[in-house]
């Protein structure tokens, strides 16, 4: 598909860890001596290790002198907002014995910081497809979905995933191609499918961890949480595991979460095109993150490639009904 590249040479990113516009990276080797300190009192243990859990750098695993461990995450003032969301979303989370870290404390409008207890497990996303592992990934996102929820201040109505980051205007400002504006105008004329349900906003296989023998343990990062349709997490993970394994691999995550259900995903075509556009227009920065996550073996073209015949296959779908 040809690429047209705008005037101006490139697009705004958000920082280089994939899918966390979480108000610019606090990127240091040690954390704040204050928040430390912050995360001992809430504890009430003394910190005696740390590490960086992304990129050597935040957020921090703490380590207690007793063997406990707990997750601090710092941020910058612009990033508040996302926090109570996060804060918000887990709180939903653990009401409804979803799989989640639990909030142990917060010092948003001080510190910036978020503490979350830690979860055994890893995030490595494997380099062959598992159906097992895709299908519990749509089983996940089904409880999610079971759990009705009217859009508030802290989780607001989402209608795309990681909606903090304005993808459009990157391709407006930037590069893209004419199967991606071809997407744009075919969703903007059709009507937001309805829905009010506990979303993620934020679902890929890199926001969960697994043990060593494939169950799924938890799903991280929700400061891209709040109320919509079953969609934005499908489309989502759906495109993600059409990227890393081929666009027949997302027909898995749908049968998860219809087994889980008992129905079929509605609007499956449109959310699929609507994940699709909520990517750059060559996958740039999402490909640093996929390789942070164990796949550095995807390379951009087929990565692309893959994106591209899975929303080309959701027009069509979408076309035909028109």
């Amino acid at each position: 598909m040809p690429m047209r590249r705008r005037s101006s040479p490139s697009a705004p990113v958000p920082g280089l860890c994939v899918r966390r516009a979480y108000g610019g990276r606090v990127a240091d080797q040690h954390p704040a001596e204050a928040a430390v300190a912050w995360a001992e009192s809430v504890v009430g243990d003394t910190a005696v290790e740390h590490r960086g859990l992304r990129e050597g750098s935040n957020p921090w695993l703490l380590t207690f002198a007793s063997g406990s461990e707990a997750v601090l995450r710092l941020s910058t003032p612009a990033a508040a907002a996302l926090q109570r969301t996060e804060i918000a979303a887990m709180a939903v989370a653990e009401r409804h014995g979803i799989a989640a870290p639990r909030l142990l404390g917060a010092d948003i409008d001080g510190l910036g910081a978020v503490l979350i207890s830690a979860v055994p497990g890893r995030s490595t996303i494997p380099p062959t497809p598992s159906p097992a592992r895709l299908r519990a990934l749509g089983a996940a996102a089904a409880a999610l979905h079971a759990v009705p929820l009217q859009p508030g201040p802290d989780l607001p109505l989402r209608t795309r995933p990681i909606e903090s980051v304005d993808f459009a205007a990157m391709r407006r400002d930037g590069a893209t191609t004419d199967l991606l504006t071809r997407a744009e105008e075919m969703i903007a004329g059709r009507p937001l499918p309805a829905g009010a349900a506990f979303v993620h906003g934020d679902l890929w296989q890199g926001n969960t961890l697994w043990s060593g023998d494939g169950e799924l343990l938890a799903i991280v990062d929700w400061d891209c949480s709040g109320s919509g349709h079953p969609g934005v997490d499908l489309g989502s993970l759906r495109c993600d595991a059409a990227v890393l394994y081929g666009p027949a691999a997302a027909d898995h995550i749908s049968a998860g979460w219809t087994a889980t259900t008992g129905r079929e995903p509605d609007d499956a075509a449109y959310w699929d095109a609507v994940a699709a556009l909520s990517t750059p227009f060559d996958l740039g920065y999402f490909l640093q993150a996929i390789a942070d996550h164990g796949r550095p073996d995807l390379d951009q073209a087929t990565a692309v490639a893959r994106r591209d015949a899975f929303l080309q296959t959701a027009l069509t779908t979408l076309d035909a009904r028109r």
